[in-house]
Parts: structure tokens; C-alpha cells; sequence
């Protein structure tokens, strides 16, 4: 998932259609699943739930004491609508083979946006995309790119090569049809961050230009003056890395790839950075590295081995302000084409259930979830090629279907007016709800919160509820009244090193300034032994995650999902009937975009 204001750019990544000369194995003679830039959220979500589960607050009393729930007589009648038979319904349907994976663009994403608007319209929603239309289309550009099967790189005459897949992944990142790097130069410049708040500067003014980058995948977690310690921030993302590297005029960037960096296994860099990748279409002012790639720590060991390196050592010395480029004293030449198809297009859907307060009904609250996934691709051992993608996200997509539901039956609508957005290319980075995010169909000043679902709880309910995001808005209260409902208590970001703010759709929102809510379900599960959870989810995502495998199946408990949901619905129906919007925390990094947001409206109004 592709964060951050900075990001001017999708970064695009590589293919494993390829055009190749000599034999190949089995493997690479398959095109992968067309699959997103960012490790899609729920590869992070379960690797980072597969930990032991959060302890419970040392304070037993109840904490959302200071806070009455805002909502009417009916809501827990109206709530269960949201039940296990309808949230299996959607998902079977949307994980179907018959949608082949809901690649964007294809019949699939299409039949998948034809399906979700048939069901809000059921639960009374209206379409809300302008001119009586569901569909807030928007275009995307397919990169598909053809790539050697080494990488060769030079030492005054002596090579040393990688393979393509178990070593490298690497692909076009300009919407070009070729990217050609000839005799470049490598450096390492550390983490790649450039943060004058931070005083810090990995580049320290050497002229980069033309050469190849290698960057460590996180940012210095050490200090919690320094960088917030060990909750990541946008710098530690793998695409804040790609974006630096190309202010520096480099050519390409190599991520080093480690398992605790990218909060997944290089298993899903070889899924999801290769097959045709999709961004929206690039502008006058973008800043794209022309060629993003990834490297596995061994093979970069071993390059900072042969040129005289020892890169344990190395990224020690990154670990300090004082830190500076270092030139490997090697170069590299590679030479990408791409096939660009930039006739494209896929499209969020929006729906919207109209407040019934004359003076608030232009202010709504938003609930997101993606609709897209990874398509067809690389056959498993069974032979199987559609990536069905049910977890990932058609259960969030159940979710956001079933509250919808939930809000049909009450006997009137919520004060303020209730928008669902199914969005498109979430794993292809953020697409769709960035691309809503600049065009908004209400003003971001309007928006009053937005509550996002992305991969559901399919183990069974759980004592505690995890809220990414805790401790940045007002909506805090909110949620932990809204859990003490099911007698669960809140936790907040268990796993802060790997950045999950900044990985799913709310992430779009807030950068608009909207104050946003994304419950990642729970890890300590009812009835079951400490540590459970955590094989259950290590299992799920070792052997399904960015998989054919990720299908419906008959084991799946449904319990922890219904829950969430319900709390989902609880949450977002409390700000609809609320006299005053949320707002983020004083001093927030989000708070300035929201403050923004409220002034335009001002603004507006002379």
C-alpha cells in the first residue's frame, strides 16, 4: 500500500509475463498474478498478528465510561443484519472462481462492481458517484515488464551475477517501454531518508544522479525522539524509498528485502511485485525511479562481500547522523522493456443513504474496503491460477455490505448522511481511494470520519480489538464504548514497526485531513490457548496469502467477523448522530490537513 503526501507517484513493479531467450522452468514460464506495488495489508496484518497475543489492560475498569454511545432505540435490532449467512453469501460470490481473481480492469472487477451496487441498492443506498451513477471511474495504466533472467554487475572486469525471482525482482517504474541502465554506479545510502525535522540526511549532498541506490526497507527505530522509536513512519515505507530515490535522479533503487523490514516473506515479493502492474496515469509533475527493485539480504550480503563490504557493518554505521554514502566500486547495466497499455480503466463504487438532519445531511461518514485483487496468475501444485482472493478483501467488502444492511433497518436514517465506498486497485497501491481522495464527491471538510475494513477475523471471536490508529483522534472514545458493547477492550497498534497506518485505505482519508478508524479484528481468541491465534495466522499466511489458495471454506468461524462488523456499524452510526464531527489529536500529523479541510469550507461560504 502506497502512502504518504510525498508520494507523487506509483512506483511500478515488474512482471513475470516475460519475453525470454533459452529454456526457463516451469515457474517463470507462467505469468504471475497481476498483483499489487504494496505488499497488500493483510500480508502485513497476519504477519504481524503472528505473535502472541496482546496482554489486557493492567486497569480492569471500564474506559469508554466517559463516553454514552449516540445511537437509537433500534440500532442493536438493526445490527443483526449483520450475520455470518450474509457475510458468507458476499464472499463466495466475490471470491469466486467465476470473478477470476477481480483484477482491475477485468470482467471480473467488473462483475464484482455490478454485484456490490446491486446489494447497496438493495439495503436503500443511492448511487453516489454523479449523474445517477455507482461508478466513480478513473484510469489505470498496466505496466508489464519483461526482465532478464540475471543482473550483472562489474569489478574492473570481474562479474558476479543474480537470478531473476530467488534473488532479485525488479521492473519498470516510469511508465516507459524500456529502462536501460548501462555501467551505473552502486552506492549505499543507508535508509535513503532524507527528514530535516529529524536532522537527518542519508545523502549529505553527493551527486547521485545516474547511479543505482541500495536502501535499507525501514527507518532508524532505536530512540523515540528519533523517528517515534519503533513505530514506523511514511520513511520507513518501501515507497517513500523509491519516491527519495528518485529526487536523487537515480535510475534504479534496490530495497534489501528482510522478513521483520517488509513484514512479510520474499515468497510475496516474488507474488505481488511481478505480473502486470497497474498505477494511475502519470503526470507532468510526477517523480517515478525508473527502475524499483528488490534484493534478498543474502544476495546483498554477498555483493557487499565481493566488493569489499561487509554490510552488517555497514548498516551499523547507517545507524548514525553522521553516516554517508558508500560507493560499492562497482556498476551494473540492466535493460528493461515494458509493455504499457494505458487504455485502461476500473472504478470505486459509491454509494450513499441520505441524513435525515436538514443541517447535517451534507456531512457524511465514509465506510471503505477494496473490492480488487491479484487476478490470474502462477499455477500452484494443483494447477490452479486464480488468486480468489476471499480474505483479501472480499470479506471486508462483506462487511461493508452487511453494515449497509444494518443501516436499512433502522426506522430512520442517521442524522448525517452515510457514504459506502467500495474502492478499485487498493493492491496496486491505494489507487482507488487516493484517486477519491483528489476527487472527492464531498468536500474533505464534510467527511466526518471514515471507518475502513480490509480482510476480516476468520478464527472465531476474540477478547480484544485492535484499532490501528489508536491515540491520533477523538474517535478513540468512540471505539472503546463501542467494544465495551461485547465486553472487549482496545489495544492499539500491536506491531508499530510495521506501519499499518500508512498501508490501507484510511491512509488516503486521512491525508485529507478525515479522522479515520481501521479495526484489524483481535489476536486473543475466546476459549482458546495463549498462542493459538498466532499458529492459526502464521499458518494462513505461509500457505494462502497472495494465493489460489485464499478461497472460501467451510472452516471458516465466522463469529469474530459478525462482531467486528457490528462494532464497525456502532461506530460510524454514533458520529452520524452526533452533534460534532471527530477530530484528530492536538499536534497530530494529520491535524493541519484536517484544519485545512475546515478553513476551504469557510473559504467557500464568502
Amino acid at each position: 500500500m502506497v502512502p504518504s503526501d510525498t508520494l507523487s507517484t506509483v512506483i511500478v513493479s515488474p512482471a513475470a509475463a516475460r519475453t525470454r531467450g533459452g529454456s526457463q522452468s516451469a515457474r517463470r514460464a507462467r505469468p504471475a498474478p497481476a498483483s499489487a506495488l504494496a505488499a497488500a495489508t493483510l500480508a502485513a496484518l497476519l504477519s504481524a498478528c503472528a505473535t502472541e497475543a496482546p496482554a489486557p489492560p493492567a486497569e480492569t475498569e471500564d474506559t469508554s465510561s466517559t463516553l454514552s454511545l449516540a445511537l437509537p432505540a433500534d440500532a442493536s435490532s438493526a445490527a443483526e443484519a449483520i450475520d455470518a449467512e450474509g457475510l458468507r453469501e458476499a464472499i463466495a460470490f466475490l471470491g469466486s472462481d467465476d470473478l477470476e481473481g477481480r483484477a482491475p480492469g477485468s470482467p471480473g472487477d467488473d462483475a464484482a462492481r455490478r454485484y456490490i451496487a446491486e446489494q447497496l441498492e438493495a439495503a436503500g443506498a443511492q448511487p453516489a458517484a454523479g449523474n445517477g451513477s455507482w461508478d466513480q471511474t478513473f484510469d489505470i495504466v498496466g505496466v508489464t515488464s519483461k526482465v532478464p533472467d540475471t543482473w550483472t554487475f562489474d569489478k574492473g572486469g570481474e562479474k558476479m551475477a543474480f537470478a531473476w525471482d530467488d534473488e532479485f525482482i525488479a521492473g519498470v517504474g516510469n511508465q516507459q517501454p524500456k529502462v536501460s541502465i548501462e555501467n551505473a554506479g552502486v552506492v549505499f545510502v543507508g535508509y535513503g531518508i532524507d527528514a530535516p525535522e529529524y536532522d537527518w540526511n542519508d545523502f549529505k549532498g553527493m551527486d547521485l544522479t545516474g547511479k543505482v541506490l541500495v536502501m535499507l526497507n525501514n527507518d532508524p527505530d532505536w530512540d523515540e525522539d528519533l523517528f517515534a522509536g519503533n513505530r514506523r513512519l511514511y520513511y520507513g515505507r518501501w515507497t517513500y524509498k523509491y519516491e527519495s530515490a528518485a529526487r536523487q535522479g537515480a535510475l534504479g533503487a534496490i530495497i534489501i528485502h528482510t522478513d521483520p523490514s517488509a513484514g512479510y516473506g520474499w515468497n510475496v515479493v516474488q507474488t505481488s511485485w511481478t505480473g502486470t502492474q497497474f498505477e494511475l496515469p502519470a503526470t507532468a509533475d510526477a517523480v517515478a525511479t525508473p527502475m524499483p527493485a528488490w534484493m534478498t539480504y543474502a544476495a546483498t550480503e554477498k555483493l557487499f562481500a565481493w566488493a569489499g563490504r561487509d554490510l552488517a557493518a555497514d548498516i551499523t554505521a547507517a545507524q548514525s547522523r553522521d553516516f554517508t554514502p558508500i560507493d560499492l566500486g562497482v556498476t551494473t547495466s540492466l535493460e528493461l522493456d515494458a509493455t504499457v497499455a494505458a487504455d485502461m480503466s476500473t472504478a470505486n463504487v459509491l454509494g450513499i443513504i441520505p441524513g435525515s438532519d436538514p443541517d447535517l445531511r451534507d456531512e457524511v461518514v465514509i465506510y471503505t474496503a477494496h473490492h480488487d485483487h491479484l487476478g490470474r496468475g502462477t499455477a500452484n501444485e494443483e494447477g490452479d491460477d486464480i488468486y480468489n482472493g476471499a480474505l483479501d478483501n472480499a470479506s471486508g467488502v462483506a462487511q461493508i455490505i452487511t453494515i449497509a444492511q444494518a443501516f436499512s433497518r433502522l426506522a430512520e436514517p442517521p442524522r448525517r448522511s452515510v457514504l459506502f465506498a467500495l474502492v478499485g486497485a487498493e493492491e496496486q497501491g491505494l489507487l482507488g481511494s487516493k484517486f477519491f481522495a483528489v476527487n472527492p464527491t464531498v468536500p474533505p471538510g464534510k467527511i466526518a470520519a471514515n471507518v475502513n475494513f480490509d480482510a476480516g477475523n476468520i478464527w472465531g471471536k476474540t477478547k480484544d480489538l485492535i484499532y490501528i490508529g489508536y491515540g491520533k483522534s477523538s474517535l478513540d472514545s468512540i471505539v472503546e464504548a463501542a467494544a465495551a458493547t461485547q465486553d472487549r477492550y482496545v489495544v492499539g497498534d500491536q506491531f508499530p514497526d510495521k506501519g499499518f497506518f500508512y498501508r490501507s485505505d484510511q491512509f488516503s482519508l486521512a491525508k485529507i485531513g478525515v479522522p479515520a478508524v481501521y479495526l484489524d479484528g483481535g489476536t486473543e481468541l475466546v476459549g482458546k490457548d495463549p498462542g493459538e491465534a498466532k499458529e492459526l495466522m502464521d499458518e494462513w499466511t505461509k500457505e494462502h496469502y497472495h494465493q489460489p489458495s485464499d478461497e472460501l471454506n467451510d472452516d471458516w468461524n465466522f463469529d469474530g467477523m459478525v462482531d467486528d462488523a457490528r462494532i464497525g456499524f456502532m461506530i460510524g452510526l454514533h458520529v452520524a448522530e452526533s452533534d460534532e464531527m471527530p477530530s484528530w489529536n492536538p499536534g497530530d500529523e494529520f491535524e493541519a490537513a484536517r484544519q485545512e479541510a475546515l478553513s476551504a469550507l469557510g473559504d467557500a461560504g464568502n
